[in-house]
This record gives C-alpha cells, structure tokens and sequence, in this order.
C-alpha cells in the first residue's frame, strides 16, 4: 500500500518520463519529427488493422504505445551507478538484466532500469538503459589512469538531487512537492553540456582508443545519448525517415519481420555531430542520436537459444556493413535463416519458445465452474493466452545501434569479458533474471484465472 503522503513512484516516472521527452526533443530536434512520423504510423496501423487494435486492447497494450519511452546513459565509475541505482528506485525502476557489450566490441556492460509490476508498466513503462565502462579493457595504462582521474573529479549528481535521494530512503517517499523537485533536480545529470571536461588533446586520445571511451570521459554529466518511442511499423518508419531529411542506420536490429513479432526490433538516426568547446578550443563531438523500436514477444531460454543461433549463424552468412552496401544481402539472409524460427503461436508454445500470459474470456466470467486443468479450460473456451511483450534488450543490437552511432574503425579490439559479479558488486545490488520475471508472470496469470474460474473469487496478488 502506497502511502498517501507521497507521490506514488508510477507517477513520478511519468513526469520524469515527459520532462526527459522534452529536454531531448529541444537539444534535439529530428527526435520531435521521429516522434512525429512514429505517431503517423501507429494511427496508420491501428486503422488498418481492428484485430490487432483489439489484442492490444486485450492486453492493456494500447494506451501505454504512445507514451512508451526508453533512454540510453553510460556511467564512468562504480559509484555513480549504485547512485543511479538509488535514483531511479525513487521512482519504482528496478536494475533487470545483465549484458555484455564487449562481445561486440563496445567496452561497457549494462542493465536496464524498469518498472516491474503489471500495472507499473501499464501505467509507465519507461526504460533507461544503463552502461558503465569497463576502463580495465583500455590497453594504455597511462591512459587507462589519467581517464580514471577526470572521471573520479566529476559530480553527476546535484547536491540536492542526492538530498532528495537520501529523503526518500529515509522516509519511505517523496511528497508531492518534493517529488517535483526530484525530477528538475535528476533532470540535470541526463542534460547535454557542450563543455568538455578535458582538452582537446586527451579528448583525442580517449576517442581514438574508442569513441564510446571519449564520450563517457570527457563530459561533466551522461547525457542522456538517445530516447526511443515504440512503432508499430518499424520497417515502415526505416523507409519514412530519409524523406523527412533524416538519416536512418544501414539496418534494422533484431529479427526480422514476422506476423507474430518476438523479442526487440531496433533502428536509429544516426548520431549528430554537436559543436563542443575544449578548455577554450572549438571543437565537435557524435555521440547522440534518435532510436526506434518494436517490441514482440518474450522468448524463453530455449526461444532465445534458438534466436542467438539463428543470429549467428545469419552473420557467418553476411556481416551487415556499417556503410549499408551489403544492408539488402543482410536483410535476405536473416529472413531466410529465420525461417527456421516458427512464425505460429501455437507452434511456440508446443515448442516452448515464447510465454504467455492467460486471461479469461467473456465466457470464463459467466459463473464458476468445476473443471481445474487450465488446457482444459483453455480448449472449451474459457481462458485465452496472449504472447507477453518483451520488456527488456538484447546486446547484440544495442551494441549494434551504439557501433553505428559512434564509430570504431580505429578504436581497439575488445573480446567478451562478461563478470556479472562484478557489474553487481558496483550497483551494489544483483540484477533480476529476466527469464524468471516472465515465467513468475505467465505461472500466476494462469494461477490466477483457473482461481477465479473455480471459486468464483479474484485470488489474492
């Protein structure tokens, strides 16, 4: 029970969500028209479409799409992420997910920071996708060293944003007027400063070991490097963007198009060169850009071994080209690899590759019944299933939108060195298992409506 003396977390992530959406859409602009196209899209879809309309009404998906954002930041040292930890509780987001970008050659690891909850999510499902750079891989010690200095002398939090963080603790909440002053406050540290926190020369030096390096050492703050609306249609927006003047990546992240999505398609703008200003010294900087996404469906780990083999043995076949001459090959392989990846949700769920939520019909409220097997029911009627949305991200891409964005062609090789261990030692917590999340979830929705059906009684949450 929330107490009423405070803001309750859901709402002050929606107005930290918005107040993000707007920072972002005045640094930059093409985000405000990638929001315009995205919006033009999902009203496209949704009136050619009422079966697709009606599943998402179904399964309280259609009112969150509009509202549906995630944010990318990269962190510099253990302490700032056990307080970005502590920052986003404030506002019901807890740490889900371990990844490895190293195995894709980008040296960070990373968790997502999300509401957990069914109705949290319904009400907000606002992500942020949280790296911290792993300075251990940098190859230069002198370097390695003088990067580990600038970024232990920096402050990304204001004073009174880790005051209101301790309040919070401490009492339990945030008050209403406290809650406002939160989210100015956090506002700052995701904010873009264009001046560089070293000189031109060391700038150099961190960018050529790689870019990703340059951008979480040199500035004052982890500015936020993208936010990301939901599509309907994300092929559709890829093709829309170059008439509205707007670049997009070679290719589309992911799996490839199918009836029945699963897991996260990706694409991007590509980043925008922004003037920056070293000690004095005009310069320039890439690093933020504009990014898109369509969500299917949550796979299980035997769905998601089939899909990490499928995606690997499509770049064995083609190696997507970060200038997009081979992007149509690329495209073509993955469509006919995955071919092997049944496009059926009974196949996936007779297979076990996907999960699913159960929910009753119209018929399964009409009164209670004695039947306990819920395939029974599910078969008479009574119950029906629906694919549950996958809330988090797959590495893979995301090392994929970052490569595309920043750029390595000279920047030292870095191979996969995941240590879990060590990431939650760091955030001072241990991550969720994304794979237990949604299987706690199918299992007490199905729980949960066989309940009802036999008693005639929600049974408790």
């Amino acid at each position: 029970m929330t107490d009423p003396r405070f803001a309750h977390p859901d709402d002050i992530r929606s107005r930290f969500s918005a107040a993000m959406s707007a920072m972002y859409r005045t640094e930059v602009p093409a985000y405000g028209t990638l929001m315009q196209i995205v919006s033009d899209v999902n009203d496209g879809v949704l009136a050619a479409n009422a079966g697709l309309k009606a599943d998402l009404e179904n399964t309280d998906q259609l009112a969150r799409i509009s509202e549906e954002r995630h944010g990318a930041i990269r962190l510099g040292t253990p302490a700032e992420l056990s307080t970005m930890r502590r920052l986003f509780a404030v506002m019901g987001m807890a740490p889900v997910g371990y990844y490895d970008l190293t195995e894709a050659g980008v040296p960070v690891h990373s968790t997502a920071f999300r509401p957990v909850g069914e109705a949290a999510l319904r009400r907000n499902p606002f992500r942020v996708f949280t790296s911290l750079l792993r300075l251990d891989l940098i190859e230069d010690a002198d370097l390695r060293e003088t990067a580990q200095t600038v970024l232990d002398a920096r402050q990304i939090y204001t004073p009174r944003c880790l005051e209101l963080i301790d309040l919070a603790e401490q009492n339990g909440g945030l008050t209403e007027a406290e809650a406002d002053e939160f989210v100015a406050e956090a506002l700052e540290t995701f904010r873009w400063h264009p001046e560089a926190n070293v000189s031109a020369d060391l700038y150099k030096q961190l960018h050529d070991a790689h870019r990703l390096i340059a951008d979480v050492v040199s500035f004052r703050g982890p500015h936020i490097n993208h936010l990301t609306p939901r599509t309907l249609d994300i092929d559709r927006v890829q093709d829309l963007m170059p008439e509205y003047g707007i670049a997009p990546k070679a290719v589309v992240e992911g799996p490839p198009r199918r009836e029945h999505p699963i897991l996260l398609r990706q694409t991007s703008f590509k980043a925008l060169s922004e003037a920056v200003n070293f000690d004095g010294i005009p310069g320039s900087h890439t690093a933020r850009f504009g990014e898109i996404e369509a969500r299917g469906q949550a796979l299980t780990p035997k769905g998601r071994a089939l899909y990490d083999q499928l995606l690997t043995e499509t770049r064995q076949k083609c190696l997507p080209a970060g200038d997009g001459s081979n992007a149509d090959a690329y495209m073509t392989a993955l469509q006919d690899t995955f071919a092997a990846f049944p496009d059926d949700l009974t196949a996936i769920r007779e297979q076990g590759l996907g999960y699913f939520e159960w929910s009753l019909t119209g018929k399964g409220t009409a009164g209670q019944i004695t039947e306990t097997d819920p395939e029974a029911l599910l078969a008479a009627g009574y119950l029906r299933i629906d694919p549950i949305v996958y809330e988090d991200f797959l590495p893979v891409s995301a090392a994929g939108i970052f490569q595309s964005n920043l750029g390595d062609d000279s920047a030292q090789e870095f191979t996969a060195s995941p240590n879990q261990q060590r990431f939650e030692t760091d955030l001072g917590a241990t991550v969720l298992n994304e794979f237990d999340h949604y299987q706690q979830i199918e299992d007490q929705s199905r729980i949960r409506c066989v309940t009802i059906l036999t008693t005639g009684a929600a049974a408790a949450e």
